[in-house]
């Protein structure tokens, strides 16, 4: 892996697509920028950048592209009339999408004789640039590791494989998780805010819990994917009879109760498909059945 800056085009300066850029500047990389407005790009080129006129002529003033744009529409608008440049680069597309279009994608951009990383961006604009920050890569490993030090200037890069769709899968897989938790947050500051506990004095034993939970997480990990779940902690049982309480206390406090009556119900799906003395990871098997279904 290269240390030494490169150059490197990002296409698409919106918000993300201007902190992209910003964080590559602020590494030393040359960079040249390129919007269908460019007066959004201004600011980029007080700080250092390149504004090239034209998408051919981003695409041309570097080894490795970056875009970042609204949709696969766009992306394949911008490259019209210019895919001939793309021989012999490597192409990251940030540009948020599917699974299934990404793999589309890297069939197009193969055809056209490029490298071709799909990404999916684990923060918003102001986490560009953290090592905190997870930028998550599919595609070809030689591509990643090429550009190592360009990537690395965006945040923490994780190759999770050569498959390209597995970016944008893990993206929604990791969105779900956070809004599911943010939301259980969100229910229980209200739980105990009901009772005069402010927000702030319940989240740091909040985040506290969240640390045995990860401990959770790794445990049940080989349960699923092994398919045997040892109710040897607590089992989907105990687990239905303690969320009673929970929704005992919220419904006391005229809370919404809509989340735990969700969990409730899945829980009580999985005992009624007999596991019932599984761990909680057992759930799963009521998640897949919905999926097959």
């Amino acid at each position: 892996m290269t240390s030494v800056p490169q150059p490197v085009t990002v296409l698409g300066t919106g918000a993300m697509g201007t902190a992209l850029a910003g964080a590559l500047l602020d590494r030393g990389h040359r960079t040249t920028v390129w919007n269908r407005t460019p007066a959004k790009a201004q600011p980029l080129v007080e700080r250092g950048a390149l504004l090239a006129p034209t998408p051919s002529a981003a695409i041309a003033a570097s080894p490795l592209v970056i875009a970042c744009v609204l949709d696969y529409d766009a992306l394949y608008g911008a490259l019209d009339g210019c895919t001939d440049l793309l021989a012999g680069k490597a192409f990251v597309n940030l540009t948020s999408g599917s699974a299934e279009q990404a793999r589309a994608a890297r069939d197009r951009f193969d055809g056209h004789g490029a490298d071709y990383l799909d990404g999916a961006i684990m923060t918003t604009p102001p986490g560009v640039g953290s090592r905190e920050v997870m930028v998550l890569y599919s595609g070809p490993r030689t591509a990643f590791d090429a550009h190592h030090a360009a990537l690395e200037a965006l945040g923490d890069p994780v190759h999770l494989g050569d498959d390209p769709g597995l970016a944008a899968l893990y993206d929604s897989a990791l969105l779900g998780l956070m809004w599911s938790t943010m939301t259980g947050w969100l229910h229980g500051a209200a739980l105990v805010g009901a009772d005069g506990t402010a927000a702030t004095a319940f989240t740091p034993v909040a985040i506290r819990w969240l640390t045995t939970v990860n401990s959770f997480l790794t445990r049940y990990a080989s349960q699923v994917d092994a398919g045997h779940y040892p109710g040897d902690d607590a089992t989907i049982d105990v687990q239905i009879a303690a969320i009673g309480h929970l929704l005992h206390a919220a419904a006391e406090r005229g809370l919404d109760n809509a989340l735990p009556e969700l969990l409730k119900s899945t829980m009580e799906r999985a005992r009624a498909a007999g596991n019932g003395s599984s761990s909680f990871a057992g759930v799963i098997e009521v998640l897949r059945a919905q999926v097959a279904a």
